[in-house]
C-alpha cells in the first residue's frame, strides 16, 4: 500500500521505517511546523504532577529542575515513550484519548495532594484544565509552543502524488486537518481521495476533512497506526 504522513519528521521517522519495513510504500507531506514559545521556568517544586497531552510539550520544556519521579500523566503512547527517554519514572498513559486521560487524573490523584502543572500547546482540542478545575483540581497550565501551517507543496512532490494517490493517509490534530485542506485546495487536489482511506487522531480532525470525497474515514487513538493497516 502507499501510505500519506503528515506529521513533521521527527514525529514521522518511526513509523516511515516501521510501514517501510513491512513493504509499504511510504510518502511524508509535512502540514506543519512546531514552533517553541519563549517562557518563564515553572516553580516545579510547588506541583504534585504534571500533565502532558503531546510531546511536543515534552520536547519544548525544560526539564533540568524537575524531579522526574512526580507523578507525569500522558495523553497516549508517543507521549509516554518521549516522557521516558528524559527521565519520567512514574507514568500513567491514557492510551491516546484526551477524555481517558481526564478520568485516569480522576481516579488516581487526589486533588487535596497538591496542584498539577499542565503543559500543552497554544491551541488544545479540548480543555482539559477547565475541565479539571470543575472538578475541584488546582491546575497551572503552561503553553510552551505553538504550530504554523506549512502553505507550500513543492512541485515534484506534487507531480508524484497526483500520479500515484496514496491508499490511506495519516492526520493527528485539527491543526493538521487545516492545513492539509488548504493545501489541497491551493493545489486543486479535493477530488484526488476517493480511493483514500483517511486516518484521523479524533472527531475534530475527522470533521474538518468532511468536505473531501474519502473512501471510508477511521478515527485512531496515537499508537494504532500499524493495527489499522489490517483494518482496511
Amino acid at each position: 500500500m502507499h501510505i500519506l504522513l503528515t506529521r513533521p519528521l521527527e514525529d514521522s521517522k518511526e513509523l516511515i521505517l516501521r510501514f517501510s519495513s513491512l513493504g509499504h510504500k511510504v510518502s511524508h507531506l509535512p502540514v506543519i511546523k512546531v514552533k517553541p514559545i519563549i517562557h518563564d521556568e515553572p516553580e516545579y517544586k510547588k506541583f504534585k504532577g504534571i500533565i502532558f497531552t503531546s510531546s511536543n510539550a515534552i520536547k519544548n520544556l525544560s526539564l533540568n529542575n524537575i524531579n522526574k519521579k512526580i507523578k507525569c500523566f500522558c495523553v497516549g503512547s508517543a507521549t509516554e515513550k518521549v516522557a521516558k527517554q528524559n527521565g519520567f519514572q512514574n507514568i500513567i498513559s491514557a492510551e491516546g484519548n484526551v477524555n481517558n486521560l481526564k478520568e485516569l487524573i480522576l481516579q488516581s490523584f487526589n486533588p487535596n495532594n497538591g496542584s498539577l502543572l499542565y503543559v500543552s500547546g497554544e491551541v488544545i482540542s479540548s480543555k482539559l484544565d477547565r475541565d479539571l478545575i470543575a472538578e475541584g483540581y488546582t491546575i497551572e497550565r503552561l503553553v510552551d509552543y505553538t504550530v504554523a501551517s506549512i502553505e507550500e507543496m513543492k512541485e515534484e512532490f506534487r507531480t508524484e502524488l497526483v500520479s500515484s494517490i496514496p491508499d490511506i493517509i495519516y492526520v493527528y490534530s485539527e491543526n493538521s486537518a487545516k492545513s492539509l485542506l488548504n493545501l489541497l485546495k491551493k493545489y486543486d487536489l479535493l477530488d484526488n481521495w476517493k480511493n483514500t482511506n483517511l486516518m484521523c487522531l479524533g472527531e475534530k480532525a475527522s470533521a474538518i476533512l468532511n468536505e473531501i470525497k474519502w473512501k471510508k474515514i477511521f478515527l485512531f487513538n496515537s499508537g494504532e497506526e500499524e493495527f489499522l493497516l489490517y483494518k482496511i
